[in-house]
């Protein structure tokens, strides 16, 4: 008999629902009421590893535990005697007629038909036996290849259990039917989880976009990550080299699915084969493929049957990322070339080009310079996307003979392949290039039959040294040391100068985000000295707008702002007439430092939806951050905060760690004005682990840190943490968070020991806004100036009231609001609680209306000082939701479809419907009406 002290504990990732599912089960089983509880899921999912949880957390059960297997699938009885072998001694106890029968059974005798609902009683009447003494938990795992007629028993005593002590935990397959037991699907982990894990199978913590790579590859499957875990070379660790794309042959995985792929006929492996050489083939491709080939599609039933592959909306969908490669790797060469050929003679070649021409490409056996021509044609045509386009260029690339070209189309597939969120696969490419000399020229793929030439190598010429430069400045800026990227940004510059203007200017526009990025001021000066020298050989609209930003900019961070807002706006008129979205981000950049929030949310929006529509994944997070920006001016606060986290993620998961630190900035400043103080810490100390260096992310800390001190009352400390960002020399040159920040720096100090601190900042402030003229920053301006006002004088109530007049109507409601409290606090303050009374009531209602709890809660407090006790109102229900359950209800709402959410937000179907059901459950609705309701 098993007990559970003798199974080894293991902490199970993101399965905390499940385990309260079972533990509840075990808590009714202890008390005399037991049941059945399936596990389904997919192969590596975490099924085992439940049931190990469940036996580990039942220290008083008495465990039977069995698991099916397959050498004993068509042995009757074979599971049932292994799972009661420990309570043989028992039998005797039943009634003679069923100890007979299960006695036979058991012994490898006859069952009849007639006497299975007798065995089946008899297996009941054992377990509620052996619970008489103490309760007994039965795991039963890989029920799908348990004997029938032991799972028949077994099952129908498991439905039979209410009033006993004996709970039964079944553990099974997805398609496996257990009618009658109550069932919980088990998902894949979400990102966190998966994150989570790797790093308890690792000693140290995995790169960013290694772990997001990863990640993405295991779908959410705990073995899967296991497996690559395990995997990993050391450099590959580091970051130094590309993520395995693969499960290793000793994937424990791997192992199994090619057990199962081995019973296949060769025809359904071959039609597996198919489908796996495509990812976007579509079911008629597949019969026309299948009939070329002289195959029947009904071949593919047996592993639609195994679960293995799904067909629906007209295509072939594997049961896991995973499987398509195993299939893949497991095919002979000479097979896979037989299958690329076949999937190019029935593709069409017009509608399908790039896709027919890279079939081609990896059937080829020798270089073949009008295929790469007709490559590099397809790519950078056809609306496949810029991943696609990245192997294709790097297919031309294997198939010329040329070194220019090699190096030339190796280069593009490189910036492709960054463009679309591969960051890992882009440094790969570049390495080809770097020190002058790329690989043999010819250099093949793992699965070409194009032989690799021993001698022949490809210089990278003067033509290419500044795009390739260029690339690698902008990979380091996002991914890398952003210090170190200004130099290069800056060499890459020279390197383009005279011949490619507009590249010139481009590298020199980054090199200024590096250095405002890092604080790092006093270089703006050499780069506009720079644009200016350069010729203007080219007049278009983006390079007209580069050039404006490049003046504009520098003039701003020198203090000049009359200076600087002539070119800014300049550069925020031409970004109307672009469809650039690079071009855009810089546009809203330059509009917030405008203070024109609509505009900068406009620039911001357009761009983002630029980058999805074409596929620039690597643009996101930066304009992702810039429209969070906006939206924190704008209001709500959600929608900055469910921005900032959707570029966090999109960050995260492209490897741009710098973006990523960012965002968990703007976060953690969210996060501390809305009251949220362990969501702020947490941020913070995220922020803290990020090797950024003396940063914008570590300035937007300070700020949280401050906001935080404010709202504790500790002015003082506030102050000290605030002013470090208003000082040039320890602010590093952060002059949007300066500016964002400056509001709380004056309140701080007004109500403080030391209001002098205020004065100063505020006369930068009062200098910025008088000439942007912002009506919503002269708001903020007249509330600091009533704030430093002496309490009670005419001066502060009119500072107030102008603030409450300049306020604009289409902008943050959250702000207005704090004026209004801040002025209520006044006039209570000042002996007069009935003015009071008026504007901490509109400032209460707001805060309700935009679920601040935190804020409501204070304008509650002032309320009832002021002699007014407001009932207590429920913060608007939204506020019960995550940041990014915010977000998929939002869009939901606007008539979005979960398949549509998910496509929007770079999640699995899966995901998107595992949120949608939390969501529900959390606002306590029951429809799409209702979230439509709640939401407007």
């Amino acid at each position: 008999m098993v007990t559970a002290s003798a199974v080894q504990i293991t902490f199970l990732r993101g399965r905390d629902a499940e385990r309260r599912a079972v533990a509840e089960l075990l808590r009714e089983t202890a008390g005399g009421s037991g049941a059945a509880l399936a596990l389904h899921g997919p192969p590596g999912i975490g099924r085992s590893a439940l049931l190990a949880d469940a036996r580990a957390t039942a220290p008083s059960f008495t465990i039977l535990a069995v698991a099916g297997l397959a050498d004993e699938t068509g042995l009757p009885y074979a599971g049932l005697q292994r799972l009661v072998e420990p309570l043989l001694d028992q039998v005797a106890a039943l009634p003679a007629s069923l100890a007979r029968v299960l006695g036979r059974a058991l012994a490898g005798g006859d069952c009849p038909p007639s006497d299975r609902f007798a065995l089946a009683m008899a297996v009941r009447a054992l377990l509620v036996t052996a619970g008489r003494d103490r309760p007994v938990l039965c795991t039963i795992d890989d029920v799908e290849l348990l004997d029938r007629p032991s799972l028949d028993a077994l099952s129908f005593a498991a439905r039979r259990l209410h009033g006993q002590p004996v709970a039964v935990l079944f553990a099974a397959a997805p398609d496996t039917v257990l009618d009658g037991i109550g069932s919980r699907h088990l998902p894949g982990l979400d990102r966190a989880s998966s994150t989570d894990l790797l790093a308890d199978l690792l000693d140290e913590p995995l790169p960013d976009g290694v772990a997001a790579a990863l990640a993405r590859l295991a779908a959410g499957n705990p073995q899967a990550l296991t497996d690559l875990a395990g995997a990993l070379t050391p450099a590959q660790r580091r970051g130094d080299q590309p993520p395995p794309t693969a499960l290793g042959p000793d994937s424990v995985l791997r192992q199994g699915y090619r057990r199962r792929l081995a019973t296949l006929a060769p025809e359904t492996r071959w039609l597996l084969l198919l489908a796996a050489l495509d990812h976007e083939l579509d079911a008629s491709t597949l019969v026309r493929a299948a009939q070329a080939s002289g195959t029947g599609v009904d071949a593919l039933t047996p592993a639609e049957v195994s679960g293995l592959v799904r067909v629906g909306d007209q295509r072939v969908h594997f049961a896991h990322p995973l499987v398509r490669a195993i299939v893949h790797d497991e095919a002979p060469l000479a097979q896979r070339r037989t299958g690329h050929l076949r999937l190019a003679g029935v593709l069409d070649g017009e509608r399908d080009r790039l896709r027919r021409a890279l079939h081609l490409a990896a059937a080829a056996t020798e270089p073949d310079p009008g295929l790469a021509a007709e490559l590099e044609r397809a790519a950078a045509s056809g609306p496949d996307g810029y991943l696609a386009a990245s192997h294709a260029l790097e297919r031309a690339a294997r198939l010329t003979t040329e070194p220019f070209r090699v190096a030339s189309r190796l280069l593009t597939a490189a910036r492709y392949a960054w463009l679309a969120g591969s960051p890992y696969r882009a440094r790969e490419l570049l390495g080809e290039l770097g020190g002058g000399a790329a690989k043999p020229a010819g250099s093949a793929p793992p699965d070409s039959l194009i032989p690799r030439p021993p001698t022949a190598t490809v210089t990278v010429g003067p033509e290419l040294r500044g795009p390739v430069a260029l690339l690698r400045g902008e990979m380091e800026l996002r991914s890398g040391s952003a210090s170190a990227a200004i130099d290069m940004l800056l060499a890459a510059a020279d390197l383009l100068t005279g011949e490619r203007t507009d590249l010139a200017l481009t590298a020199l526009v980054r090199a200024g985000e590096a250095a405002t990025f890092v604080g790092a001021d006093h270089r703006f000066a050499d780069l506009a000295r720079r644009a200016t020298a350069l010729r203007h050989r080219d007049g278009s609209p983006v390079t007209e707008l580069m050039r404006a930003h490049l003046d504009g900019f520098g003039a701003m961070l020198r203090g000049d702002h009359r200076r600087a807002v002539p070119p800014l706006r300049r550069v925020v008129d031409l970004a109307t007439r672009l469809d650039d979205a690079a071009a855009l981000a810089v546009a809203s950049a330059d509009s917030l430092l405008l203070a024109d929030d609509q505009a900068a949310h406009r620039a911001a929006g357009r761009a983002v939806e630029l980058a999805r529509a074409t596929g620039q994944i690597a643009l996101l997070p930066r304009v992702l951050e810039l429209r969070a920006c906006a939206e924190y001016w704008l209001g709500p606060d959600e929608d900055a905060a469910a921005t900032a986290h959707e570029g966090y993620r999109t960050a995260w998961e492209t490897g741009q760690r710098n973006c990523a630190a960012a965002h968990l900035g703007l976060l953690a400043v969210f996060a501390a004005i809305g009251g949220d103080q362990p969501s702020c810490i947490r941020r913070v100390a995220q922020i803290g682990d990020a090797p950024v260096g003396d940063t914008r992310p570590r300035a937007l800390a300070q700020w949280a840190l401050g906001v935080l001190e404010l709202a504790a009352g500790r002015c003082d400390d506030a102050l000290a943490r605030l002013a470090a960002l208003a000082d040039p020399a320890t602010g590093r040159g952060q002059i949007l968070v300066q500016m964002m920040a400056m509001p709380y720096l004056v309140e701080a100090a007004a109500r403080g020991s030391d209001p002098s601190p205020g004065y100063a900042a505020l006369a930068i402030f009062d200098r910025w806004v008088g000439d942007t003229g912002s009506p919503a920053r002269r708001a903020l301006s007249a509330r600091c100036h009533a704030l430093l006002a002496p309490r009670g004088s005419a001066a502060a109530e009119e500072g107030f009231r102008t603030a409450l007049l300049l306020h604009p109507a289409t902008g943050s409601k959250f702000e207005r609001a704090r004026t209004e409290l801040l002025f209520g606090r006044e006039l209570r303050r000042s002996r007069r609680p009935r003015d009071a009374r008026e504007h901490l009531h509109t400032a209460w209602q707001t805060f309700v209306h935009l679920g601040s709890a935190y804020w409501a809660a204070q304008a509650s407090a002032e309320l009832r000082a002021a002699g007014e006790t407001v009932e207590a109102s429920p913060v608007a229900l939204t506020g019960a939701l995550t940041a990014q359950q915010l977000q998929i209800a939002r869009l939901v709402a606007e008539g979005a479809t979960n398949r549509e959410v998910a496509a929007r937000l770079f999640l699995s179907t899966r995901t998107v419907d595992h949120h949608m059901r939390n969501i529900f459950s959390r606002l306590g609705i029951r429809s799409r009406t209702d979230l439509v309701r709640v939401m407007s």
